[in-house]
């Protein structure tokens, strides 16, 4: 037996609902059909997915063969959906990929630009981490990239786009923001603090280990400012993220901190729509950032 994506599919549907009604209403299929389809995996792999008949706990195996096939069936979805966007897009396709702290600032002045420049160009805009968005123009998945610090990628070519600094991101009435004199490092660290993502970028003697010592990681940018408004935590952000932060929250820098995260835009050398790749760069090199 060869294992089908709708095999998959149908074992993540089954593992997410954790029983066989819900995963069947979610694919349209009947339950008989949503069993036999699990049997079937089940005696192609020759071992148990689930714990008991309920299938409302995976086994040490269902758990593996639960992340890889929810990964292969989310890059399935989205390969088809970039191939009949492809088929659509008559007058061209752009595809971005940036970091959220930079995405919120240029995403609006691009996608007026482009538009305004290119009607009826097809443009999809995704918002993600580094990682992330690095793995995007490596598969093919994004044209244009914008991300933190300098990587190599295979056919993508790297341009400095701005560097901004770090501080603190707390609530305005944060004891810390009202001091009269910029707050240290340490004073940040040992208040109720936050790590996210971006502070991994931080190369300072100390940081890395003090970063290790942090009770809870966001990395969700729009989560991580939420809980900063919320007053009790206190967060270190780039400098780009002040412009995007809702009332009552602010940036500052700190007394003892100089480093600077390096924000670069990365350009597929050889997109299928290389016009439109190349007037969004050069759109976005010319915009006036932190």
């Amino acid at each position: 037996m060869a294992i089908k994506i709708e095999t998959l599919r149908c074992f993540c549907a089954v593992a997410e609902a954790g029983n066989l009604a819900e995963a069947a209403d979610r694919l349209g299929r009947t339950q008989s059909a949503v069993s036999m389809t699990l049997k079937q995996l089940e005696s192609h792999l020759g071992r148990k997915l689930f714990e008991g008949e309920r299938k409302g706990r995976l086994s040490a195996l269902g758990e593996q063969v639960f992340e890889l096939s929810l990964r292969q069936v989310r890059q399935f979805d989205e390969t088809v959906q970039a191939i009949e966007a492809a088929a659509h897009a008559a007058n061209g396709q752009i595809r971005i990929a940036s970091v959220p702290s930079v995405a919120a600032l240029i995403f609006p002045g691009v996608l007026a630009h482009m538009t305004r420049a290119f009607p009826g160009a097809k443009v999809e805009m995704r918002d993600a981490d580094t990682r992330q968005v690095l793995d995007a123009l490596a598969e093919g998945k994004a044209d244009i990239g914008i991300a933190s610090g300098l990587h190599s990628v295979r056919g993508v070519r790297a341009l400095p786009l701005f560097a901004d600094r770090f501080g603190l991101v707390c609530s305005t009435a944060h004891p810390l923001m009202q001091a009269a004199e910029a707050p240290t490092v340490a004073a940040v660290l040992s208040a109720p603090f936050l790590r996210n993502a971006l502070c991994d970028l931080i190369d300072e003697p100390g940081f890395a280990q003090a970063m290790e010592r942090a009770d809870v990681t966001i990395h969700n940018t729009q989560s991580l400012i939420a809980m900063v408004a919320a007053g009790r935590w206190v967060t270190i952000l780039p400098e780009a993220v002040a412009r995007i932060l809702p009332d009552g929250t602010a940036f500052r820098p700190l007394a003892d901190l100089s480093v600077r995260r390096q924000v670069y835009l990365y350009v597929r050398e050889a997109p299928r729509f290389g016009h439109l790749s190349e007037a969004c760069s050069q759109f976005i090199l010319g915009l006036s950032l932190p």
